[in-house]
């Protein structure tokens, strides 16, 4: 290893999961996070002793009281700023009662055409990908929008 190779940090990056929740009648399901106030898809970080399946299916139960089955990955997207990576899986909610949480103030579920009036792009854009069924998707973003690649 070079001396500039050693001088280097090690790059650290935080992974999160989300759920993008399909009902049969076309519904997501999101959240009004407690913090913040934004909506959202529900999902955290990964725990380092869990998969990424179970990881999501924890995180939605916890901030929304619904239980799923996960379909399959249909994105990953990372924020450039904060060195977040999320992996995002459609999912199929499989019991459970809406409820919120110390993490959301509201659990709900939306159109389409709600998601992109609510959420900001980075958000919606998560959702409205995992409807086209052309994953995954990979993007990445700035926190608030997406950066096109060349």
């Amino acid at each position: 290893m070079s001396k500039s190779q050693d001088s280097r940090s090690t790059p650290l990056h935080s992974v999160s999961v989300a759920g993008a929740v399909v009902r049969e009648d076309g519904r997501l399901l999101a959240i009004r996070r407690a913090d913040n106030g934004t909506w959202e898809l529900p999902g955290g970080v990964l725990e380092l002793d869990e998969t990424p399946e179970d990881g999501v299916t924890r995180e939605i139960w916890e901030e929304t009281g619904i239980h799923v089955e996960v379909d399959q990955l249909t994105g990953i997207y990372k924020n450039m700023a904060h060195g977040i990576v999320a992996l995002v899986f459609r999912c199929k909610p499989s019991g459970g009662i809406e409820r919120t949480s110390v993490e959301s103030t509201a659990v709900v579920w939306l159109t389409p055409a709600e998601v992109a009036e609510r959420m900001s792009e980075v958000y919606a854009v998560r959702l409205l990908d995992a409807l086209d069924g052309d994953g995954p998707h990979v993007r990445s973003h700035d926190g608030r929008q997406l950066i096109h690649s060349r």
